[in-house]
């Protein structure tokens, strides 16, 4: 059973706009069998940055994002989302907090006998609140914000290529306007192209609609170019937070194989070389 703190509970009312962090862990353990995963976590995400989780194998990546979505529960500490404390809210007020977060997952998970367009209209028809031309209109312009036009409405998921799929998958996070979107490997599977192509459609995404945004990747391209900050896990907890420069010179053995490696050297010129384009823009 677990352990859970009976005093960290949150408001009646979900914070959804306000200065307080979006998510908020405060020491957090999670244990599997005598297997200590997460020790005293604590971590903050502040509205409106992307921030990023990285860390090696075992240090419960995963887990801790399954965490922030109700679907796993801490041995104890809290998780707190939009000041809600989810590992102790009824399942009913967690499918009301769920309206208002979106989940993009590594391979898509659309449902493989409905369309596209069912496909991003499920979580607005599990709502039983809007007439069905509503849910027209919301679908086309969902997949319109990520680049799909109406002729791929009726096509099934085995008819798409990966690319597809995950701009699929993402308009279905986006069907009821979230304030919060969690990536699982935003760009894996896809080749160098797409996956700037998608990069791209997140960047533009996360400014117009003001998104607060979560992410786990290894993929460090990816990584440079979306986050606003980088969260190390390693000896469980999070040993180092921050701007991808602050990051990398923190003194790590993980840090220094995982981001100074030849691979991170390769990102980093690259990351270095779209930011000083960037200034010299403006």
């Amino acid at each position: 059973m677990a352990e859970v703190s009976a005093s960290c509970g949150g408001d009646s009312a979900f914070n959804l706009d306000g200065d307080a962090p979006v998510v908020d862990i405060t020491n957090l353990w999670t244990k599997f069998g005598r297997t200590v995963v997460h020790q005293d976590l604590n971590l903050a995400i502040v509205r409106g940055e992307i921030l990023s989780i990285v860390g090696g194998s075992g240090t419960g990546k995963t887990v801790l994002l399954r965490q922030m979505l109700g679907l796993e529960r801490p041995t104890r500490g809290c998780v707190r989302v939009f000041g809600e404390d989810i590992s102790q809210t009824d399942s009913a007020r967690l499918q009301q907090l769920r309206n208002h977060w979106g989940m993009l997952f590594q391979q898509g998970a659309l449902y493989s006998a409905l369309t596209v367009f069912d496909n991003v209209a499920q979580p607005m028809r599990e709502l039983h609140a809007l007439p069905e031309d509503l849910v027209r209109d919301a679908v086309l312009l969902k997949m319109n914000m990520v680049g799909l036009g109406a002729e791929h409405a009726n096509k099934m998921p085995s008819d798409l290529s990966g690319g597809m799929v995950k701009r699929v998958a993402l308009a279905r996070a986006l069907a009821l306007e979230p304030k919060l979107l969690f990536l699982d490997e935003p760009t894996a599977g896809l080749d160098p192209d797409l996956s700037d192509s998608f990069v791209a459609l997140i960047q533009s995404l996360h400014r117009e609609l003001g998104l607060t945004v979560v992410m786990v990747t290894h993929d460090l391209d990816t990584l440079f170019a979306l986050s606003t900050r980088i969260a190390v896990l390693a000896e469980k907890h999070v040993i180092a937070i921050g701007p991808t420069r602050e990051v990398i010179r923190f003194d790590h053995p993980f840090i220094k194989q995982f981001f100074l490696g030849e691979r991170g050297q390769r990102a980093l010129a690259v990351f270095d070389e779209r930011r000083t384009g960037q200034k010299t823009e403006h």
